[in-house]
């Protein structure tokens, strides 16, 4: 297979799992962020604790871990993995957004980006639906990954 193929793709085009039986495991770690941007007042009530669905940040913290440990139930190519690790953190960036970085680690034969991805995903989508009913102007972006060890790609990081 060339550098440039897609890897759940067969010869014929054909959406496949890729066999990753004949690769050594290896601790993993990958890293993502994603932002939810809100109105500055959809925040101040975050951080004072007056959403009327409950505490917006731990909520959205174990919904991240939650969706990372079912990612492979989510994204169709995703082999299941079994986590050691996943960190979920939110913090306010400026007066009118929410910053979320994930962490996930395994050992094993395939990487963990897709879990910090979905884990950030989560987490976001989570972060809306407790607040939507006070602003539901609020913005997803920016996620994306930042860091992943391991396997035979080495270590690497966004730009």
């Amino acid at each position: 297979m060339s550098e440039h193929q897609l890897s759940h793709l067969d010869e014929h085009g054909a959406a496949r799992m890729v066999d990753v039986s004949a690769k050594d495991d290896t601790a993993r770690v990958a890293v993502a962020e994603g932002y939810v941007h809100m109105d500055h007042a959809t925040l101040a009530l975050i951080q004072q604790g007056g959403v009327p669905k409950g505490d917006v940040i731990a909520t959205a913290r174990i919904a991240g871990i939650m969706g990372a440990k079912r990612t492979s139930d989510l994204v169709p190519m995703c082999h299941p993995l079994p986590l050691t690790g996943i960190t979920v953190d939110l913090e306010p960036h400026g007066d009118d957004r929410l910053h979320i970085v994930a962490t996930a680690k395994t050992t094993g034969k395939t990487g963990v980006e897709m879990e910090a991805l979905t884990a950030v995903s989560t987490a976001a989508l989570t972060v809306y639906d407790m607040c939507k009913a006070v602003d539901r102007a609020m913005r997803i972006d920016g996620i994306r990954l930042l860091e992943k060890q391991g396997g035979k790609s080495g270590h690497w990081t966004a730009r």
